[in-house]
């Protein structure tokens, strides 16, 4: 393996290329990662480079969001087969005929898109942004796809807003159930329970902290405490352990697994650098209209 990151990095160098890899990729990748973070961080880190090429170690939606923000870069995605069962769940057609459900309403799209589906909403937003996101549209009614456990999450957060929201999820995290955390309660009642919100409101409401990957990862950074039960992605638990290794880190079941963004190996990595293969290429008109939407979330003070 050591010498698989070698010659990326080479590869790096001799193609003015970097590599993006998402908290939930496996740890391995970090070693060749110019930048490692959630997604919306990540294509951002990628615009302020002066690269000419991004590998996005992560899923097909992110890698679009990367080739929005980015235009002139080359944008690879190692493994084409790497996607999003949330951002699955709504397609270009759905997302029109939910709008016509609810005319004159305006809708917000969660990161956790794909390009199509941003090109047809008025603002994005991240897990860590959503409330503030909602609060800055000044309305009574917002429509919020894909994610319904964070759309109802950010409701619960705003009172008098009501959020009408798509009915998709994260499977990884829409599973966790409420006897999953007071088992954990039981099990390590001095720890803190960090979960995500795209888990269900009444998980959320059972934890110490409810926020997005990096604003897990922050509060662990800050906080004083010893021990912590982590309710999203492996990846993010395994990266914890890596970094505060004085420190324990207990994840709330074992299937936290998102095997979609698992399927990207360093050798993938190398290939498609090597090869300048599995390239992200957007409609113009598509891309104009999802940058947009992203661009309006950016001018939000949060």
């Amino acid at each position: 393996m050591k010498n698989l990151v070698e010659r990326i990095k080479k590869l790096k160098s001799e193609k003015n290329a970097i590599v993006l890899a998402h908290s939930y990729q496996n740890i391995e990748i970090d070693e060749v990662a110019d930048f490692v973070g959630d997604s919306l961080y990540l294509s951002r880190q990628a615009e302020k480079t002066d690269a000419d090429i991004i590998v996005f170690a992560g899923v097909y939606f992110m890698a679009q969001t990367a080739k929005i923000i980015s235009p002139s870069k080359k944008v690879l995605l190692p493994n084409l087969h790497a996607g999003c069962l949330m951002a699955d769940m709504i397609n270009h057609e759905q997302m029109v005929n939910f709008k016509k459900n609810y005319p004159d309403i305006p809708v917000v799209c969660y990161i956790n898109s794909t390009a199509e589906v941003k090109a047809e909403c008025d603002i994005c937003c991240t897990s860590s942004n959503a409330v503030e996101i909602v609060r800055s549209l000044n309305t009574k009614r917002v429509l919020f796809v894909p994610d319904a456990n964070l759309g109802k999450w950010v409701e619960k957060q705003l009172n008098g807003v009501e959020v009408i929201a798509y009915n998709g999820n994260c499977p990884v995290h829409h599973n966790v159930k409420i006897s999953d955390i007071k088992e954990a309660r039981d099990k390590y009642p001095l720890a803190k329970i960090l979960i995500h919100p795209e888990c269900k409101p009444e998980i959320s409401a059972l934890g110490d902290y409810v926020g997005s990957t990096s604003g897990i990862i922050d509060y662990v950074k800050k906080s004083p405490e010893k021990q912590f039960v982590i309710v999203t992605e492996k990846g993010v638990a395994d990266r914890l352990k890596r970094d505060y290794p004085d420190r324990e880190f207990i994840l709330i079941k074992d299937d936290m697994l998102c095997e979609s963004m698992k399927l990207t190996t360093l050798e993938e990595i190398w290939h498609a650098l090597e090869y300048e293969v599995n390239e992200i290429n957007l409609d113009e008109e598509v891309r104009r209209l999802s940058y947009n939407c992203i661009d309006r979330m950016l001018k939000v003070p949060v």
